[in-house]
């Protein structure tokens, strides 16, 4: 396994749980923890973490930032999450921009990466750009007759 896990970092914890949570339980994904600040232990910032159904690491971490400062997305970084097949990238993609996120590219095959890829993408709410990616071939149509 390469990763432990990605930190996501946002300036509104409760509507960035509001956003991701529908986005993580459609890829079949769990909610390990919610945690918020002033918290026992006492704790500094608000953070959530979600891992696969199947294993503990790695783990999708969202919060505001340990410092206090404002989270700020980067130019060029991205989380591509990992869809099971291309219906579900096209559900969440959807799902997303229903919940307040943008798009930042439809779903569709994106042959010059690799012949079965087939992904779309999206802004969250503070601007951090998700890519949702599917590896597998498509379905084909039944031949008609």
């Amino acid at each position: 396994m390469l990763l432990s896990h990605v930190f996501i970092g946002v300036t509104d914890f409760d509507r960035a749980f509001a956003f991701y949570e529908p986005l993580m339980a459609r890829l079949g994904h769990r909610l390990r923890f919610v945690e918020r600040a002033g918290e026992s232990p006492p704790l500094v910032q608000h953070w959530c973490g979600w891992q696969a159904a199947d294993a503990d690491r790695p783990l999708l971490l969202v919060g505001t930032a340990f410092d206090g400062e404002p989270a700020t997305p980067g130019h060029g970084q991205m989380v591509a999450l990992l869809a099971p097949d291309r219906a579900t990238v096209d559900a969440v993609h959807a799902l997303a921009l229903s919940l307040g996120g943008r798009c930042d590219g439809p779903p569709g095959p994106r042959p010059h990466y690799h012949a079965n890829y087939y992904g779309a993408y999206v802004r969250d709410p503070d601007g951090n750009k998700l890519g949702l990616s599917c590896h597998l071939p498509g379905q084909e149509s039944a031949p008609a007759g």
